[in-house]
Formats: C-alpha cells, structure tokens, sequence
C-alpha cells in the first residue's frame, strides 16, 4: 500500500524512532520551510553568527577584567563630560544609548509602513533611522576623540590602570561602530529604492524583491534591531560595570 493510500485509509506511517524521527519531522514540516523567503533566511544566519563573535568578544572582556591584577579604570570617570565646570558621569553615553533604542521605533514603523504600501512614510522612517545612526556614530568618534586626544588612552595602555582597557574597549565599541555605520549606509540605499517604488514595480538592481513585497525593508530592520540588542550588552557591561 503506498503512501497516498494510506493517507485516504486512514493508516498513518511509523515514525522512525531516535534522531532519524526527529530529522523526518522536520524534513516534512511545510510551516518551517515553505515561502521563507532567502533574504531573510541568511540574514537570520548571519545574525546568528555574529552573535557568537560578539559573544566571543564581551566573554574576552569580562574574562580579562577578572583576571587582571591591576585596577579597572573607574567608567564613571572616564566616560564623565564636564558641563558647568562640575563632571557629569556617563550623560554623553547616556544620549547615545538613548538615541540608537529610538532608532529602533523608528526602523519598526519603517516596516509597518512598507508593508502597508506607504512609501513616503517608510522612506521617511528609514532616512530618520539613518539619521539617528548617523548621529549614534559621530558620538562614538567624539568619545574616541576624547579618549585618545585628552586622556591618554591607546589600545596597548592608559594612563587609568590596567593596560587592556584600551584593548578591549577600542575593539568591542570600534566593530559595533562598524556594523551601525554599514546599517546607515545600507537603509539609505533601501531608502532610495522605496522612494523611488522600486518594490512597487519590481524595478531590475540590487535588494529589489518580488513586485509588491517590501521584505527588503523588513530585513534591513532585523539587521538594525540586532545592532541595537548589541549595544545594550555594551552598555551594560562597559560602562555600568
């Protein structure tokens, strides 16, 4: 009796036992694999695998700032603006953290508004979104800046303790600033070609999917999001620990 009759039967097909029925479950399972479309499958690879180096990094970090023997730099001095002649701790980190988190509900409605069709809107959120980064970004430069410029601090030594503070703070913030600046130039791109009704008309390029769907937009949003989780861990253990 073949498949299909048993199927009409009634009769099901036995379930391979151990891991070969786990392997047939989800080789069969059309929810987890129909209609996914392959942008967003290799974004989500990608965000997988640059959790494990972001992991790696922060790891590296709690590992050495437990196991030095020299005392840690005292964050709440060094990350400290002065306003009014009186050292204000962490309010430029403060800004940062604010404005890349706003970054988020900006990107979020971006993608409700493609989905809706509303060009104008998404762009506009997406440009908003860019802008944010942007801002998020030239912070960090002003905060290198006055690490590298007024303190002292190199990434081999610092003038405040223990030498792998530079190390592993020039790093960590320096690839982190990598990925938000890659995502600014990336939402400007898919910006111009929402304006444009790139996705409207399945106009021929890069990053233009099937006429209609604007799962570009959302893709760039899972991007962005990732980028913005990061900087919570970052901001938790560098400059509140």
């Amino acid at each position: 009796m073949t498949q299909a009759e048993m199927t009409v039967t009634g009769e099901s097909l036995a379930r391979p036992e151990g891991l070969q029925g786990v392997v047939a479950d989800w080789a069969s399972d059309q929810r987890a694999f129909k209609n996914v479309p392959w942008g967003k499958a290799m974004m989500w690879i990608f965000l997988v695998s640059d959790t494990f180096i972001f992991s790696c990094f922060l790891l590296s970090y709690m590992t050495v700032r437990m196991s030095t023997e020299v005392p840690w730099p005292n964050p709440s001095e060094i990350f400290a603006l002065h306003i009014g002649g009186e050292p204000v701790p962490l309010i430029l980190i403060a800004i940062m953290t604010f404005i890349l988190i706003s970054s988020s509900g900006t990107m979020a409605m971006a993608v409700m508004f493609g989905y809706l069709h509303d060009r104008a809107k998404s762009a506009l959120l997406m440009l908003a979104t860019a802008a944010f980064g942007a801002t998020f970004v030239g912070m960090q430069a002003f905060e290198w800046t006055k690490l590298i410029v007024d303190d002292g601090v190199r990434p081999w030594g610092n003038p405040f303790g223990a030498a792998q503070f530079g190390s592993t703070f020039f790093m960590i913030t320096g690839f982190h600033g990598f990925h938000v600046s890659v995502g600014v130039i990336f939402l400007i791109i898919i910006a111009r070609k929402v304006w444009r009704g790139d996705f409207d008309h399945a106009r021929p390029g890069f990053f233009t999917s099937r006429k209609g769907n604007y799962e570009a937009v959302e893709i760039m949003g899972l991007y962005w999001h990732f980028v913005d989780l990061v900087w919570v861990f970052i901001f938790a253990l560098f400059y509140l620990w």
